[in-house]
């Protein structure tokens, strides 16, 4: 059954267009009510990241559980994951982070958290869904019963300390030059700052918000600025976090971007050595390269594939027990730490092996060849261009063409109106091949 407001990650759209106050006020008002569970004073925490449209979700979503009677905790621009921490830390009911995440400024989203720290399930989002196209004034706060709002002022603080705990207390990275590119996001202060407190002699880069420039030119989805900083200041590493910091990429010493796949390696890796693994594997989604997997397969390690969108890995992950997860786009989910990707959290676990092996960034994150992978984007207007024949003609004999030495995934996006063709194998001409076929009868069908 198709959701009207959510996505994989939450609601998501253009500010003042998808994402307006009175949507907001709604989304406030309705997951109020739906989380409203005992007789205690409900709370709710809010964070956001450096859009200039926070400002008005912020307020709105504000009016909206106050009106229903929760108190509301504001904590300013902070990592999403640091809103899923302080979500649990803070005894609230639910968590709400405004941001789109690695999408320009003119977009935002809103994403809400359980009582637990964890992303929502299918169906309390249908739930809150109902509600918000219900009307809803009878159920309103009496005038007593208002909620209120106040700003929190050490969460930076707070998340920092987090973060640091998640490497044992001999670990420093005292002799690592250290670049950092924070987007211009949510994680502009408090990256940084953990890294020095942990001993990194640290360069930052995208640590200027002005409202406009969030993931412009900077951050994990254009990396290039890092990639030069690197090379011209001759540091051991990079780490690039998306708006929101949930993701990472890293660079390595010679400039060369190492994505969530061999991040995952890494981790995966080290785990077994230190008998940490839960389970003997991880999880990704279907995108992640095959290499990845075969990688896996040559320590006797699986690969568990769900959909695309971290809260389908950690699912799996939650429900199977595994406690390492993520996607080659950079959300790499450690449930010994985290309820959701964590892009410092991540990169400090890489740090450490790094200073363990005392070997360079490039040697430790480059643990496989990835098969060459083509991805391609195909704009709709509406429809379904899926389930045209000519295209479901055009994907079986992709496939076929591929055998057993590739693989295809065609996906429509959660985000946007955007059919993904990625193909991979062996074969790169092949590889080409087989996705331009069907991108053209994709494109077809979808003018």
């Amino acid at each position: 059954m198709a959701r009207k407001y959510f996505g994989t990650d939450g609601i998501r759209g253009r500010a003042n267009g998808v994402i307006t106050p009175e949507l907001a006020l709604k989304v406030g008002q309705a997951a109020g009510l739906v989380f409203q569970r005992g007789d205690h004073r409900h709370r709710v925490v809010i964070g956001k990241d450096t859009r200039l449209s926070g400002y008005m979700i912020e307020t709105a979503l504000v009016a909206g559980f106050t009106s229903v009677g929760m108190d509301v905790l504001l904590l300013g621009p902070v990592p999403t994951p640091a809103v899923a921490m302080l979500t649990r830390s803070m005894r609230a009911d639910i968590g709400v982070m405004i941001s789109a995440s690695h999408n320009a400024f003119e977009d935002n989203g809103i994403k809400l958290f359980g009582p637990d720290g964890f992303k929502l399930n299918d169906a309390i989002e249908r739930e809150i869904e109902e509600l918000i196209d219900a009307e809803l004034h009878t159920r309103l706060a009496g005038s007593a019963d208002l909620g209120r709002a106040k700003r929190i002022e050490s969460v930076h603080a707070r998340y920092i300390e987090f973060a640091k705990r998640t490497l044992p207390r001999h670990v420093t990275l005292d002799g690592l030059r250290v670049v950092v590119d924070c987007a211009n996001g949510a994680a502009y202060r408090v990256a940084p700052e953990t890294l020095w407190e942990l001993g990194a002699e640290v360069i930052a880069i995208g640590t200027e918000p002005d409202g406009f420039n969030i993931n412009r030119d900077v951050g994990s989805t254009a990396p290039a600025a890092l990639v030069a900083k690197v090379r011209e200041r001759r540091a051991d590493i990079g780490i690039a976090l998306d708006g929101d910091a949930d993701r990472v990429l890293i660079v390595d010493e010679k400039g060369h971007v190492v994505d969530g796949d061999q991040l995952m390696a890494v981790v995966a890796r080290s785990w077994q050595e230190d008998d940490r693994l839960t389970q003997p594997g991880l999880v990704a989604t279907i995108m992640s390269n095959l290499g990845l997997e075969r990688f896996l397969g040559g320590l006797g390690l699986s690969l568990a594939r769900t959909a695309v969108g971290d809260r389908y890995v950690l699912e799996h992950m939650r429900e199977h027990g595994y406690n390492l997860g993520g996607e080659q786009s950079g959300h790499i989910i450690m449930s010994d730490y985290t309820t959701t990707g964590d892009g410092l959290v991540a990169a400090l676990q890489i740090l450490s092996v790094v200073q363990r092996q005392g070997r360079p960034v490039s040697e430790v994150c480059h643990c496989f060849d990835p098969l060459p992978q083509i991805l391609k984007n195909v704009r709709y207007r509406a429809g379904e261009p899926l389930s045209q024949d000519s295209v479901v003609s055009a994907i079986a004999q992709a496939r076929a063409r591929l055998g057993n030495g590739g693989r295809l995934v065609i996906r429509p996006s959660g985000t946007e109106p955007v059919i993904r063709v990625m193909a991979e194998g062996d074969d790169r001409g092949l590889v080409n091949e087989v996705v331009d076929e069907v991108v053209e009868a994709v494109t077809k069908v979808a003018a």
